[in-house]
């Protein structure tokens, strides 16, 4: 679970050290550092705990494994949405 868990990053990002996260959500130093080398999993509960402390939601915990579009793939989906919302604005107009 270590490769898909941000708990480094995130804790970086909050500018919160492994021990003050481990004070907020009841843990030992050695839990939250055990988890940050994927030495151990946190269990379901935990991680609800961690997720609150960081003010995070519980998603943000993990790494998306969902693969990423490209940009081009992005617009071509946007441009194809704006075409059918206008098939269908038309369509509406035409009816009225």
């Amino acid at each position: 679970m270590s490769n898909i868990l941000r708990l480094r990053d995130l804790l970086k990002q909050k500018e919160i050290t492994g021990k003050a996260l481990a004070e907020k959500v009841g843990v030992s130093d050695n839990t939250i550092s055990f988890i940050l080398t994927g030495k151990t999993h946190p269990r379901p509960e935990l991680l609800l705990k961690i997720a609150a402390a960081l003010d995070v939601d519980l998603k943000d915990l993990f790494i998306s494994t969902k693969p990423h579009k490209n940009p081009k793939e992005i617009i071509e989906t946007i441009k194809n949405s704006i075409e059918d919302l206008e098939g269908l604005y038309d369509a509406v107009d035409k009816t009225s």
